[in-house]
C-alpha cells in the first residue's frame, strides 16, 4: 500500500507538469516547433545521461542478475501482452463490424511509455536501482517496437529498422553503461553532476511534451469514442494485472528480486507510447485515433498505475 500511495503521489506530480504543458501549449507560449526540440533535448541527450548515471554503482552480482532478469520478465511480457492482444482487439470485432483502427488499436494496448514516464518513475520510486533495472524493459522495447510494431503498423517487413535500435541513444547508453558497470569505473565527479541534474528533468519535461500533445487531441472526441475505451482498459488494467499476476504468482517463487519484478509491472501499466502517434503519422494510419489514446490512458493512468501496484502488493 506505501509503495501504491508513493507511487500516486509521485504522478500526481507529473500530472501537474502534463497541465503546465496543456495549459502553455493553449495560450502559445510553447510551440509545436519548440516542443519538438525540447522532445529531441529529452530523447537523445537527457534520458540518455539518465541510463548512465544509474549504472554508476559499485559492481555487483546481485544488480547484474537483476538486470539479466528484468531483460527476461520484459520478454515474458511482451509475449503474453502481444498474444493476449491480439485475441481480444480483433479485425472484426465480437458484433461483427470490422474495425479499421485495429492496428493503431494494437499498438496502442502493447506499448507504454516507458521511457518519458516509466524511467522518472522508476527513478523516484527505487532510485539509481530502479533505473538500472527499467533499462532493460527499455532495450526490449525498443527493439520490439521498431520491429514487430513497424510490421503492426504496417503489414509490410520492408520499413522494419535495426539500424534505429543500434542506434537508439538509450541503447547506446545502456551497453556503455553495462561496461563501466562491469568494469567498475565511475565518471569524474563533474560530468556525473552534470548527467545527475539532466535526469532529474526527464520527468518534468517528459510530461510537459505530453501535455502539449493531449491539448493538440480532440479529448472530447475521444471520451465520446467507445472503442478507446476498450483499448485504455486493455493498456492500463487488463493486461498489467495478467502481467502482475504471472510475473509476480511464478517469479516471485524463483527468488526474483522484489524491485525487478515492481519496476518491470510500472513500465507495462505506463499509458500508451508517444511513439504510436508518430508512427501513424510516418505511415498514413490514423494519427488522430492513436493522439486520443494517448491523450486518454496518459489521465487515466493517475489512478491505474497506483492501483496496479496496489493489487500487486497482494499478491
Amino acid at each position: 500500500m506505501d509503495l501504491a500511495f508513493l507511487l500516486f503521489q509521485k504522478v500526481l506530480v507529473m500530472l501537474a507538469f502534463l497541465i503546465i504543458g496543456c495549459v502553455c501549449y493553449k495560450i502559445k507560449f510553447i510551440t509545436d516547433e519548440g516542443n519538438k526540440s525540447v522532445t529531441n533535448l529529452v530523447m537523445y541527450i537527457f534520458t540518455p545521461a539518465m541510463i548512465l548515471v544509474s549504472f554508476q554503482q559499485e559492481f555487483s552480482m546481485k544488480l547484474l542478475k537483476g538486470l539479466g532478469v528484468t531483460m527476461a520478465l520484459s520478454c515474458v511480457g511482451y509475449l503474453l501482452i502481444i498474444i493476449v492482444t491480439y485475441l481480444l482487439i480483433r479485425k472484426k470485432g465480437f458484433s461483427g463490424k470490422v474495425n479499421p483502427d485495429c492496428e493503431i488499436h494494437r499498438f496502442a494496448a502493447i506499448y507504454s511509455n516507458c521511457g518519458f514516464m516509466g524511467i522518472p518513475l522508476a527513478s523516484e520510486l527505487f532510485g539509481p536501482e530502479g533505473v538500472f533495472y527499467i533499462t532493460a524493459f527499455h532495450s526490449v522495447f525498443t527493439l520490439l517496437v521498431w520491429t514487430h510494431g513497424v510490421y503492426l503498423i504496417t503489414g509490410s517487413k520492408k520499413d522494419i529498422s535495426i539500424k534505429k535500435v543500434i542506434l537508439n541513444p538509450s541503447v547506446i547508453a545502456t551497453i556503455v553503461g553495462i561496461v563501466l558497470f562491469a568494469l567498475n569505473f565511475k565518471m569524474p565527479e563533474l560530468l556525473s553532476s552534470a548527467m545527475g541534474n539532466m535526469s532529474s528533468s526527464v520527468g518534468p519535461l517528459g510530461m510537459i511534451i505530453a501535455g502539449v500533445a493531449i491539448a493538440k487531441s480532440n479529448v472530447v472526441s475521444a471520451v465520446k469514442n467507445v472503442r478507446i475505451y476498450f483499448v485504455a482498459l486493455m493498456k492500463l488494467i487488463v493486461t498489467p494485472l495478467i502481467l502482475a499476476l504471472v510475473l509476480t504468482g511464478v517469479f516471485r517463487k524463483l527468488g526474483v528480486d522484489e524491485t525487478a519484478l515492481y519496476t518491470t509491472t510500472l513500465a507495462f501499466s505506463c499509458p500508451t507510447a508517444t511513439i504510436g502517434t508518430m508512427f501513424a503519422i510516418k505511415f498514413d494510419k490514423n494519427a488522430e485515433t492513436s493522439a486520443q489514446i494517448y491523450a486518454l490512458t496518459t489521465v487515466l493512468s493517475v489512478v491505474t498505475m497506483p492501483l496496479v501496484i496496489y493489487l500487486q502488493s497482494l499478491i
